[in-house]
């Protein structure tokens, strides 16, 4: 059984001028005053893990963990505050440069743990999902460090000391507080606003730190301003995207490519991700009241399945007329050119590709069988026949009754199938005895490409094949459990204006992989006759 839990403990913590906040957000070699232990082989992370406040998740985040590490101090962290556009953010780095919050809290879920002697838990496997700013240290061997504030540590330092003692008002009533926090609310959803770099307004009115420093980097190739915010660099020369708009481009991905949308998508910090599917073999007998109890029983196999990444290159290509222009929002015509490259060339391999060179294998090359679940090799895909090579209306309908009848239930619950146009419109037409069209209101199916077929969701993904003898152009099942994509964090972007004269090229890399997953996840319509 999973549990969610909260450890709260008083770290080491720095701030700098830019809102990079470090720290150990658990120190190892002593219990905390609960008397638990974390081991340092416990640690997993969840994809993203955001920078909370108290733990307050409906405030939502005021910043991002860039890197977690686990030392021999402890669990090391390095982070950024959200300081361009989330008053919150703004307000914990004043909080912290005045040493009033220094405590790290960790969110995870408990996954195994045993008891100590001397009292508490040693927790031996968690999943942090979130890291907080706190106040109350709960560490015994916690301590705060240092702040460092370049750019306004000591007038802020000056300012925190003068400032006179802030009394809350006991006879408040009601109403000032729900005006006041009205207000709040209004002046935060305008510093959340997104704002173009040059909207005729002085550059100290434009706050949105991500988006100007993407574009000074790609009209002047200076890097002052990215080496100021991101928190990575290559030492070739290229900058990764910062964290803003790398997010943006993992998000238009999603919505154009229909294989990214279903699959299982996972964010690493290394070029492999691991883990293991168990082939579920049951090792539980029946036995009487007196009778002895075998101590052989079976146990699960686990087969281990390594996904590598793979570099995936875009080169968006404009004049040097263009980048003056200084209408042209420059972060949003990268987006979309990279977006539209990186989409088409990934979307083909996650159902076509080889697997050559750690690039991802599709889900179409993998071999199928007919066998069921459990009797059939691991590593096979289930097929269910149509019964013809080139089959029937009828055939069709009834294969597909098959198909749906074929997943198990564990998998139902979030199922979708994926086919390409040609075969929806054929589905689509097939119509009973009467002639009435069995996917519309009146029929067995109900009307629209877009809407249940069966009762289950369609998706349309050109990359699928026709229907014809010996094709599978019909997927069924849980894609989450049955694809796994592996996203490499970071985008890097180089500027080339030497190519090419009065060309400039962006060379943009992602690295990305993919493979199967649970094999027993999704069934394909085969188009044969056993």
């Amino acid at each position: 059984m999973t549990n969610a839990a909260v450890l709260e403990t008083k770290a080491e913590v720095s701030i700098d001028d830019a809102g990079t906040v470090t720290g150990i957000a658990w120190p190892f070699g002593k219990p905390d005053s609960y008397g638990d232990l974390i081991e340092p082989t416990a640690f997993k992370f969840a994809p993203e893990v955001p920078m909370l406040m108290e733990h307050e998740q409906g405030s939502g985040a005021v910043g991002i963990w860039n890197s977690l590490a686990v030392t021999d101090k402890g669990l090391e962290v390095k982070g950024r505050l959200f300081l361009e556009g989330v008053g919150p953010a703004r307000e914990a780095r004043r909080h912290l440069i005045a040493g009033s919050m220094s405590g790290l809290s960790i969110g995870y879920q408990r996954h195994e743990h045993k008891a100590r002697p001397e009292g508490g838990r040693v927790l031996t496997s968690i999943t942090v999902t979130e890291i907080s700013l706190c106040r109350r240290p709960v560490h015994p061997d916690a301590r705060t460090t240092e702040v460092k504030s370049i750019i306004e540590g000591m007038s802020m330092e000056n300012e925190l000391k003068n400032e006179p003692e802030v009394k809350s008002d006991p006879v408040a009533s009601p109403e000032e507080i729900k005006a006041l926090k009205a207000r709040m609310d209004a002046f935060e959803a305008k510093a959340n606003r997104l704002r173009p770099a040059n909207n005729n307004h002085p550059d100290s009115a434009n706050d949105n730190s991500e988006k100007k420093a993407l574009e000074s980097f790609m009209r002047t190739g200076s890097i002052a301003e990215v080496k100021a915010i991101a928190s990575d660099s290559n030492v070739d020369g290229g900058y990764f995207v910062l964290p803003t708009t790398d997010l943006t481009i993992r998000n238009l991905l999603t919505d154009l490519s229909p294989m990214r949308g279903l699959a299982e998508v996972i964010g690493i910090a290394n070029d492999k991700y691991e883990r293991f599917y168990s082939l579920g073999k049951r090792g539980a007998k029946w036995v009487s009241e007196r009778s002895d109890r075998p101590q052989d029983t079976a146990t699960p196999d686990l087969i281990k399945h390594s996904y590598s990444t793979a570099e995936l290159y875009a080169a968006p290509t404009t004049t040097r007329t263009l980048l003056e222009d200084a209408a042209v929002d420059l972060s949003a015509w990268l987006i979309n050119n990279a977006v539209q490259d990186f989409a088409e060339t990934e979307g083909e391999s996650f159902l076509t590709g080889d697997g050559a060179d750690n690039s991802p294998k599709g889900l179409l090359t993998y071999p199928t069988a007919s066998e069921k679940d459990f009797s059939r090799e691991w590593g096979k895909f289930q097929y269910v026949p149509v019964g013809a090579t080139a089959p029937t209306d009828k055939q069709l309908a009834d294969a597909l009754i098959k198909l749906v009848a074929t997943l198990r239930r564990p998998y139902k619950g979030n199922a979708v199938f994926l086919m390409n146009g040609n075969t929806a419109v054929r589905l689509r037409q097939i119509v009973d005895a009467t002639g009435r069209y069995l996917w519309a209101p009146t029929g067995n199916l109900i009307e629209g490409v877009d809407h249940p077929l069966l009762g289950y969701r369609v998706e349309i993904d050109d990359g699928m094949p026709d229907i014809g003898s010996g094709a599978t152009p019909i997927a069924f099942g849980d894609f989450r459990q049955g694809y796994v994509i592996v996203d490499r964090q970071g985008i890097r972007v180089d500027q080339d204006s030497t190519t090419r004269k009065g060309w400039i090229v962006f060379d943009s890399y992602k690295r990305v992989g993919g493979g199967a997953g649970d094999f027993n996840a999704v069934k394909f319509l085969k188009i044969s006759a056993n």
